[in-house]
């Protein structure tokens, strides 16, 4: 019998048996039973979690693809390389002025470019370009994880294959969807084409800026030769536009342009592509010299005036062309350098916001025109789109006008306070001189004189006679009219002012000599030796020429005067919101005008000050060497109107006075007792 257990009355067993574990496959048996099941369960959930989760990203992923390529455009119609046909704008020496539309060079193969212009942009755009299948995920984690530490884009991870599927077939809107599309369109591209396909399209239709399109459209347009004959550094410098063609344009930022260029070079050079020494470091793309303040691309209003006649003289265009203009660099240049240094020296503290100048020759060729003071800030063109008071540059169509009704320079009229009437204008200063001549109220500007004429021959005359001219503007039939007051575009001035230069025949201010196709296929010609009507009698012509002529001579326009003949007026309108001076020479016409396109008044700028000096600089500019002896009127007779108009023009004619005798008012005025100094009046 077995011994009770203490305390229990129960006998100790002798011995205790323990269920045994059931080994676990791959394990060592001395793993617990209740551990393993919990451990095994999670980790097999795991796996079938990262299954499914693979499988529904292949499902999400293969719809996403679906679902975006459902509206992929037809690749075999969008691989045609669609674009706008391109218009260059040539001066008349036949330099490049401006480019409008897209640019496409000719479509060179691979071996066609230069090396190092290949090696320029793989070493730039995508260096691993060989070894990738479209899309590069190592460049990409790449750009991805430097975006990161900078915190802001810094680096794209597109290859030049999505580049290129970009330009052939998307928009370059940044939007999810493109992206998605671009990398389906790169592996189709990479399973359709070989590398250097490839590259070669790229190279063809890359856009390189201002409308050009491929590596020889821009080797022409910056450099005016193939891309064939780029040299390295010009081969850099095109490689360097890729990142930003507007701002690293050898055109517009010549010096950006030399720095980038400098860093494709190092990249070639850390690619392997170059040697240390291959390629000469420092800027080798001239620098032109730096331009004035507020000077910014002028030219562009002339070629924007010149694009804008194309539908009319030609319809719209549906191929390349190329307009050859009269534009004179020279001309433009120095209206524009003298623009230019008065509204920066006087703008502030004369309150001049804005100003125009255009310049053609007698024959209506516009050599040169300046539309306002910045072309990158406003693009309104103040000579052709402006309405604005010419003031008294008005009055020389009244005293035509009544030179044609019988008048004569020595006509006289009184210079008076008008005491009647509704309508009761002053002169400029205050001072009256009484009874004039027609001469003398017109070169010294009296505005009762004027009226008093205007009164006499009739409102209704004196539009006539505008419209007559060229004239187009609404005209108010009323007194005021001859004091300036209704607003004129500065071209129909212009137009107006080369009738009288050229004796009463009509002109047509014109720009477009030639427009024709890169083949030399001519579209349009203007005809030489056009036919011009005469609008006005060539006598009242010559004596309004001789008036105007002494505005300069010894009238308001003094600032104006010429070492040659000159005729020309000032007009300032009402508070000194415009001030203007248009006058001629026998061989050019020109006109400026000062103001602020709010019409704000300015501080006390007439006609006779600043637009004097800016004509008068313009115009030297335009004569050159070539100076005139005196004006041309043919078919006027000696004597008209019982006036002898030889005698009138004795001085215009031929060698004017001295600059300081016309300063102290020596000279003839053509009114007896009224010799001396004047004052002014606008």
């Amino acid at each position: 019998m077995m011994p009770d257990m203490a305390g229990t009355g129960r006998k100790k067993p002798d011995k205790v048996y323990k269920r045994k574990k059931p080994p676990v496959r791959g394990r060592s048996s001395s793993h617990s039973e209740w551990d393993d099941p919990p451990r095994r369960g999670v980790f097999r959930g795991l796996i079938r979690f990262f299954f499914m989760l693979a499988i529904w990203g292949l499902i999400f992923t293969g719809g996403v693809v679906v679902w975006y390529a459902r509206d992929l455009p037809d690749v075999a119609r969008a691989s045609v390389f669609k674009r706008q046909p391109s218009i260059t704008v040539l001066d008349r020496h036949g330099e490049t002025v401006a480019v409008y539309g897209d640019i496409k060079g000719e479509a060179l193969a691979l071996a066609d470019f230069p090396a190092y212009l290949t090696e320029a942009v793989l070493a730039t755009e995508d260096r691993r370009f060989y070894s990738h299948f479209g899309i590069d995920p190592i460049g990409l984690a790449r750009a991805m994880l430097k975006n990161l530490v900078s915190g802001r884009v810094v680096q794209g991870g597109s290859t030049i294959t999505q580049q290129l599927a970009k330009n052939l077939f998307l928009s370059h809107e940044r939007t999810f969807r493109r992206k998605v599309q671009e990398a389906i369109l790169a592996l189709w591209i990479e399973g359709a084409l070989s590398k250097d396909e490839i590259l070669s399209a790229y190279l063809n239709r890359v856009y390189m800026g201002a409308g050009a399109y491929g590596m020889d459209a821009a080797a022409r347009l910056y450099f005016n030769k193939s891309a064939r004959d780029l040299t390295l550094r010009e081969a850099a410098t095109l490689a360097g536009l890729l990142k930003a063609p507007s701002r690293y344009s050898p055109l517009n930022n010549p010096g950006l342009a030399s720095a980038r260029a400098d860093t494709v070079i190092a990249s070639m050079r850390d690619a392997g592509y170059l040697e240390e020494g291959d390629a000469p470091k420092g800027p080798k793309i001239p620098l032109p010299p730096p331009r004035k303040p507020g000077s910014v691309q002028a030219t562009r209003y002339y070629a924007d005036w010149i694009v804008d006649q194309i539908d009319d003289l030609i319809g719209p265009p549906d191929k390349d062309l190329i307009i050859e203009t009269t534009l004179d660099p020279s001309v433009q240049n120095a209206g524009e350098n003298a623009l230019s240094r008065v509204l920066q020296e006087q703008g502030k503290a004369r309150r001049i916001g804005q100003g125009a100048v255009v310049v053609m020759t007698t024959d209506g060729a516009v050599t040169a025109m300046i539309g306002g003071r910045n072309y990158k800030d406003s693009q309104f063109n103040r000579v052709t789109q402006a309405f604005r008071s010419p003031g008294s540059s008005f009055k020389p169509f009244v005293y035509l006008a009544a030179l044609e009704s019988g008048w004569t320079p020595d006509s006289l009229i009184e210079d008076a306070p008008i005491d009647s009437g509704k309508y009761r204008p002053e002169n400029y200063d205050g001072e009256y001189y009484g009874t004039v001549t027609l001469e003398t109220a017109l070169a010294l500007s009296l505005n009762t004189a004027t009226v008093r004429l205007m009164k006499e021959i009739g409102p209704a005359r004196v539009v006539e006679t505008a419209r007559r001219l060229g004239i187009q503007a609404p005209l108010g039939s009323n007194l005021s009219l001859s004091l300036g007051a209704d607003g004129v575009p500065m071209i129909e001035m212009l137009r107006a002012y080369g009738v009288v230069a050229r004796g009463g025949l009509d002109v047509e201010p014109y720009g477009v000599a030639k427009i024709r196709d890169a083949d030399g296929q001519v579209y349009y010609e203007r005809p030489a030796g056009r036919f011009a009507d005469r609008v006005v009698m060539p006598q009242a012509a010559y004596g309004t020429t001789s008036m105007m002529a002494q505005v300069i001579e010894r009238g308001t326009g003094r600032g104006a005067w010429l070492p040659f003949p000159a005729a020309g007026k000032t007009g300032t309108s009402q508070n000194f919101r415009d001030a203007w001076f248009v006058g001629f020479t026998p061989d050019y016409v020109a006109a400026v005008w000062l103001g602020n396109d709010d019409n704000t008044p300015m501080k006390k700028v007439t006609g006779g000050s600043f637009p004097a000096g800016i004509w008068r600089e313009t115009m030297m500019a335009a004569q050159n060497t070539r100076l005139p002896e005196r004006f041309r009127f043919d078919g006027v007779e000696e004597t008209s109107g019982g006036r002898n108009f030889d005698g009138l023009l004795s001085r215009l004619l031929g060698a004017p006075n001295e600059p300081e005798d016309r300063a102290k008012g020596r000279g003839n005025t053509g009114s007896p007792g009224m010799r001396g100094t004047f004052s002014l009046n606008e």
